[in-house]
């Protein structure tokens, strides 16, 4: 073998057995394996290229750099090891010179793959090997996928034994949890199935049977196995049949007049119905891709819907639509009272509790155009929908159903574009109901103790709206705290025409915020009393008791 080639593998080598050495010391003291767990590693890149090692000095003499990858490099970091190439790349000089060498670091990686000398769960059955080289100011990549049969058939045994044994046996038997990703990986390895529904749908549903009345076990296998059919999907669709575009979120543009196998492709369709309850909008997006790929399946959900969304529901006084695939609802109140409207929440509460996703967009057709009096709230058809129906006081009970059966942390519903309009659902009900009686005090509580704070701004407006509605008494300070502990806190503005002066209401609010972190206090004292400097001045123009009762809330201030 050419000198050439043993210099360039001891410099790649003496990196790869370092790491080596340092994973096979880790592995080795792990004990709790899943028995379908082949192996960690399955890739190694080898890139050189004629750029200087940035550690040389200058004037130094440089023959490029080798670059090593243990794993798929990520797009926006590099965390190859580095050797700066020695002398002998003035050897290689033409493409027979690169092939040779390529190929002798197949068979010497070969070698190291294929021997006992690393733990057995070093490497999996498979490993890909790319050598890129840069010649004549452009770049080669040479790759192949070297294969340890011993492994392969111990893999596909073990599979064939672990669905046998724990997947199709009858209860009590389960998977162990630790299972569930490798075996969602297995499912969708074309080396261990042909991704085909009807191969794979029943393994998946004999595991959510296995595990019901588990709700975390069932959540996991979910998580699981949509892990690995977006992996899937990716590979074998998405890097395929289009090109990743956008610089700060990905999007995917078609670029080939090549398609998929129509089992690909169904297969593909069947990934986005199976996400789409956890993830919607990638099952929108995927549905997309699909129609885009010539999926008539696909374009057919995306114009209707799914068979688990009731598409329809009308009588005399409404009708109503609904398309759980474009998480659109559609409402047209046909007789403008109070009965049409019951109807109307009652089927968004039906498609809400049969798993409708709660962040919709909803069209209404309606004469009447009422709004809540909160500044900073989106002047959509959504929010006229429930102003129109909180015209109504003996909807309140419903209205408060469908916002306890709506409210989700971190969704937004979809009536305006991501910005600072963006709402919670059950938003406009709540803060409705709120204004309009007392005692959906409580809901309001609950709502601002779920609100994410720090990516929505809609709350900050509810605390001036609420006293314009209602007066401050003893106990609607709490309702009050809990409002403006909610506020972002880059929006932080002290409210307008507030003056707690009442030694009881002074009483309570220090009662109150006793039990509060030091920071929470800052929060609701600054937007009740302005700057530490106005509520100091106003200790001077007070008298006992008042005052002591304003000196405490000062040094709470001080400390915040």
């Amino acid at each position: 073998m050419s000198q050439y080639i043993e210099q360039f593998w001891a410099d790649v080598w003496q990196q790869l057995e370092r790491f080596y050495q340092h994973e096979d010391d880790r592995i080795s003291k792990i004990k709790d394996w899943s028995r379908l767990h082949i192996g960690v590693h399955h890739y190694v890149k080898v890139k050189w290229t004629s750029k200087k090692l940035a550690k040389l000095q200058w004037g130094t003499p440089h023959y490029g750099t080798i670059s090593i990858y243990t794993h798929e490099p990520f797009s926006w970091s590099d965390d190859a090891y580095k050797v700066a190439a020695g002398d002998y790349m003035q050897e290689i000089t033409d493409i027979n010179q690169i092939e040779k060498l390529f190929s002798a670091l197949c068979a010497k990686m070969e070698q190291v793959f294929q021997s006992d000398k690393y733990h057995a769960k070093l490497f999996d059955y498979r490993l890909q090997f790319i050598l890129e080289f840069e010649h004549e100011g452009r770049e080669i990549c040479y790759q192949k996928e070297l294969l340890n049969n011993g492994k392969f058939t111990l893999a596909k045994q073990t599979l064939a034994t672990f669905i046998e044994t724990k997947v199709m046996a009858d209860l009590p038997v389960r998977p162990a949890e630790k299972d569930g990703f490798f075996f969602a990986r297995c499912l969708v390895n074309p080396d261990f199935f042909h991704q085909r529904v009807a191969n794979i749908e029943p393994l998946i549903q004999r595991v959510l049977e296995k595990y019901k009345g588990n709700e975390e076990r069932i959540n996991k296998w979910i998580y699981d196995y949509t892990s690995a059919f977006k992996a899937w999907a990716k590979e074998y669709i998405l890097s395929v049949y289009f090109e990743e575009t956008g610089e700060y979120t990905t999007k995917w543009l078609l670029k080939s007049e090549d398609r998929p196998a129509q089992e690909e492709l169904e297969f593909f369709v069947y990934i986005a119905k199976q996400i789409g309850s956890k993830e919607p909008d990638t099952r929108k997006q995927y549905l997309e891709f699909a129609q885009q790929l010539g999926s008539q399946e696909a374009k057919d959900y995306l114009q209707n819907g799914s068979e688990h969304c009731e598409r329809m529901r009308q009588s005399v006084r409404f009708q109503g639509t609904a398309n759980d695939i474009q998480k659109s609802i559609s409402i047209h109140i046909i007789v403008e009272e109070e009965e049409a409207y019951r109807e109307a929440l009652q089927y968004i509460i039906d498609l809400l509790q049969a798993g409708f996703v709660k962040g919709y967009s909803l069209q209404l057709k309606s004469p009447e155009e009422n709004y809540l009096p909160i500044q900073g709230l989106a002047k959509s058809e959504l929010h006229q929908f429930f102003a129109n129906c909180l015209a109504y006081p003996n909807l309140f009970p419903l209205i408060a159903d469908y916002a306890k059966v709506a409210m989700e942390e971190y969704a937004w519903y979809e009536d305006v574009e991501p910005s600072e309009l963006s709402a919670m659902p059950g938003t406009y009900a709540v803060f409705g109901l709120g204004l309009y009686s007392d005692a959906y005090f409580p809901l309001v509580q609950s709502y601002m103790s779920l609100v994410d704070s720090e990516h929505q701004l809609v709350q900050n407006n509810y605390a001036e709206a609420f006293l314009n509605m209602h007066n401050l008494t003893v106990e609607r300070i709490p309702v009050l705290i809990d409002i403006l502990l909610s506020a972002n806190e880059g929006e932080l503005e002290p409210l307008k025409e507030i003056h707690i002066a009442e030694q009881e209401l002074l009483a309570e609010l220090i009662h109150q915020l006793e039990s509060k972190e030091d920071y929470q206090r800052g929060y609701v004292l600054y937007q009740i009393f302005g700057s530490l400097e106005e509520l100091a001045q106003r200790i001077e123009k007070e008298s006992a008791p008042i005052q002591e009762m304003l000196e405490k809330l000062v040094g709470w201030m001080e400390e915040y």
